[in-house]
């Protein structure tokens, strides 16, 4: 673990004018505040921190990403607030720790939701400040670092796959291919371990019977480019596990079938210099076609810029070249980050082009599902380049067709799509593009969307769009049926309505517009007694039950085993609901008492005549007691009002019975549908950690 002052000192070499005494708050900071916390490893907790502001440091991050860094978890973890952070390191600093601190908040949703939210927050915070993501990218590689340490497979399985799925494919697409390849090998490690096993022996095994061979390929080629004058370094390495296994999942190989396992890099001094030794590559060995690749001309979309090639070396071996400049290098390697050096002046702003994309997808996206499902298309795929008739280039996953192109141009030249021609002939709007393609896209004024488009579109953004406009157009549907609808109801309501009596009804149905309102009455989500209501409070009163389909579906009570007209009254001693089995007690010169069946009180009624009754086949809407014993401490009765409320129990009466510290005993009388509503809430209750005890009275 980095000591306080190593940590200053690191900040200091690349920036002299760092703020060295935030810093040393900064540290004295997070340590006090976690104290005595520990690890899954048994160090410290303040360690994880302070190693996640070391990994800023290799990055040359600015001071206040520095201190984000150290203080990343302290309001997650301990007792400090962003207000307290904002205090002592300024309003810059407590916003970057609010960003960080909000992307870690979702550990207790659902697998899906979980990683929805965290791609939706992650989006969000990148599109406002990049460091955000810089230091959440640090905060877990260190984590999957010791991610060995935590005992529970299951759970080392669940960050694995979601380092796999969402981490380490917004790393390669911010440029940070070390943060990806480390990533990507400790989750390969852990989700695939067999695999793991077998491919690094069989590395391990090459590299004991080359002799040497990477270092001798490597040597050939520095003396071929040295004999033309170019003066350049030259490394090589084999393969990433993990991309050796996609490789042979790919091509539905065996190990020894993958052929390109070495990879050499050559680093020139200039642009000019990096295309002279593809020259002298490609004149000293064949190399394969179809595998030259200039990511010079034309970088990445996350800025990454390189030559590739492949060669065959000696008969049959095949090795993988990248050849590029110090400076692409270094950006390649570290992205965004590296642009962020404290004494670049000209920083990013982090909305790039495929950034407005994937915030474009999470305004268009639905749910959960189709968010997963969008963004990684969006960040996953590889690239082909193809080109509008004036030149522009707009890059594309393998496998689009004209209408993602659309759509990469813009949304609404994608919605208003009704045909395409590439390279100059009309093609089908599901033809794939390839590399190099000239695509015009034909629009019309009242062109659509349609569904049909999703069974061949594969970016992200294009799908989202897609979904988005079908959907629209359902809805506009529905709330045309139910403006119909609408009017049929007018006509039976006692008053004439206009659009004040409509203002003041969708304030009574807390919606915003008349839309809303008619899309309800199409979708059958709300019933026309309701709206009568909204419209003239009090018109409905005296509509008969066998009319009103709300009374059918709402709160009514009918008893089976009653003379019809015969009054009857809920005992208060049991307070029966529907669902209870109940009988009748017909008191002398009385109506009927109805009691459910375990009642104590019946006991008393041995006198009486017993009815054998049941609740009619729509009873709905009855007041159940219940017995609730809270903890005798501050917020523990909102607590309990707030189950309640979620599961849409309205409270009749609240009464404190017994007070005997710690504990506060109340009797709550609640309006509840029937008795699965009121066990729902009893079980809420008995969850809670404000309750000691509840029961039905």
């Amino acid at each position: 673990m980095l000591r306080q002052y190593e940590l200053v000192e690191r900040v200091l070499e690349y920036d002299p004018d760092a703020d060295e005494a935030m810093l040393n708050r900064a540290y004295v900071y997070t340590v006090q505040k976690h104290g005595t916390q520990t690890r899954a490893s048994g160090d410290p907790y303040f360690s994880h921190p302070v190693e996640v502001a070391g990994l800023m440091t290799d990055l040359k991050l600015d001071q206040e990403t520095i201190a984000t860094a150290l203080l990343h978890d302290t309001v997650e973890d301990t007792l400090a607030t962003i207000e307290d952070i904002e205090a002592n390191f300024g309003p810059e600093v407590a916003r970057l720790v609010d960003g960080v601190t909000k992307l870690s908040k979702i550990e207790q949703m659902p697998e899906n939701e979980r990683a929805a939210e965290n791609l939706r927050k992650f989006l969000l915070a990148m599109s406002e400040d990049i460091r955000v993501l810089l230091v959440k990218l640090g905060d877990r590689l260190h984590n999957m670092r010791t991610l060995h340490f935590i005992k529970k497979p299951e759970k080392r399985q669940r960050i694995a796959r979601e380092t796999m799925d969402i981490y380490a494919p917004l790393a390669e697409r911010v440029g940070m291919y070390e943060y990806m390849r480390e990533m990507q090998l400790l989750a390969f490690e852990q989700i695939e371990p067999e695999a793991y096993t077998t491919i690094t022996k069989r590395l391990q095994q090459i590299r004991e019977q080359d002799g040497g061979q990477v270092d001798a390929i490597a040597l050939d080629m520095k003396h071929a480019l040295a004999e033309t004058g170019l003066h350049v370094e030259v490394s090589g390495r084999e393969k990433h596990p993990y991309s050796i296994w996609r490789k042979m999942a790919e091509r539905h190989v065996s190990f020894e079938q993958v052929t390109d396992i070495m990879a050499f890099r050559v680093i020139c001094d200039d642009v000019a210099d990096c295309y002279r030794a593809l020259g002298v590559l490609h004149t000293t060995w064949q190399f394969l076609p179809g595998k030259f690749k200039d990511y010079i001309s034309t970088p990445k979309t996350n800025g990454y810029r390189s030559l590739h090639t492949s060669l065959i070396y000696g008969k049959s071996m095949r090795v993988e070249v990248q050849i590029r400049t110090r400076d692409m290098h270094q950006t390649n390697e570290f992205g965004l980050a590296a642009h962020w050096a404290y004494k670049q002046g000209d920083r990013p702003d982090g909305a790039v082009g495929w950034l407005r994309d994937l915030i474009e997808i999470v305004d268009a996206s639905h749910d959960a599902e189709e968010l997963l499902e969008h963004t990684r298309m969006a960040i996953y795929q590889d690239r082909i380049f193809a080109f509008t008739p004036k030149g522009a280039l707009f890059q594309l996953p393998k496998g689009a067709t004209a209408v993602d192109f659309a759509f990469a141009v813009h949304t609404d030249l994608g919605a208003q799509t009704v045909g395409a021609k590439i390279n100059g002939r009309h093609m089908p709007l599901r033809t794939q593009l390839n590399n190099g393609d000239v695509v015009e896209i034909l629009k019309g004024k009242n062109a659509e969307p349609q569904m049909s488009w999703l069974g061949f579109v594969i970016t992200g953004k294009a799908r989202a769009a897609i979904r988005r406009a079908v959907r629209q157009k359902e809805r506009a549907e529905v709330a045309d049926i139910g403006q119909k609808l609408y009017d049929e109801i007018v006509t039976r309501v006692p008053a004439k309505i206009g659009k004040k009596a409509l203002r003041e009804a969708l304030k009574r149905l807390e919606m915003e517009e008349p839309e809303d309102l008619f899309y309800a009455i199409g979708a059958a989500k709300i019933s026309d007694r309701t709206v009568m209501e909204a419209l003239v409070p009090g018109s409905t009163e005296d509509m008969a039950e066998e009319d009103d389909e709300w009374l059918r579906s709402g709160k009514s009570l009918s008893i089976r085993g009653l003379t019809p007209g015969v009054g009857y009254q809920l005992a208060e001693c049991c307070h029966p609901v529907p669902g209870d089995r109940i009988v009748g007690l017909r008191k002398k010169g009385e109506g009927v008492e109805v009691h459910a069946i375990d009642c104590h009180q019946l006991a008393t009624g041995i006198d009486n005549d017993w009815l054998d009754l049941s609740w009619g086949r729509r009873s709905r809407g009855a007041v159940g007691r219940l017995g609730v014993t809270l903890y005798d401490r501050p917020g523990t009765l909102a607590e309990m009002a707030g189950i309640f409320a979620q599961n849409a129990a309205n409270v009749k009466s609240l009464e404190q019975t017994q007070l005997d510290h710690p504990f506060t005993t109340y009797e709550v009388d609640l309006e509840v549908q029937d008795l699965a509503h009121l066990t729902r809430i009893l079980s809420a209750l008995r969850a809670s950690d404000a309750v000691a005890q509840a029961e039905r009275a």
